[in-house]
């Protein structure tokens, strides 16, 4: 179960895509991305809220954040994030992984 769960995590930002830009757009915020993560198909609300809070603490941009949040579909999302953006996702999926995993089981 556990595995399910950092899994969908793990896929739910590779598939994601971005939506709008532009420095206008109001900050991203926790409970934002954590419904984003359970819309996406991360059951468990509570590891949903540990991992957007991760996501956000490692200094994503708001572009970067934006296209966690997105609907929309791309050929390959990932190339939507800044080379920065796509580092911090990295280290955020092992602090995930570490940290937030044990609320999902």
């Amino acid at each position: 179960m556990r595995t399910c769960l950092i899994t969908a995590a793990l896929l739910a930002l590779p598939v994601l895509s971005a939506c709008g830009s532009g420095d206008e757009a109001p900050a991203v915020t926790q409970a934002e991305l954590s419904k984003s993560l359970q819309d996406k198909g991360l059951q468990n609300p509570a590891l949903a809220d540990c991992a957007a809070q991760v996501f956000l603490d490692s200094g994503m941009s708001q572009d970067g954040l934006r296209v966690m949040v997105s609907n929309a579909k791309s050929d390959d999302p990932a190339k939507l994030l800044s080379e920065g953006d796509s580092a911090k996702v990295g280290a955020a999926q092992s602090k995930i992984a570490a940290d937030c995993v044990r609320l999902g089981g």
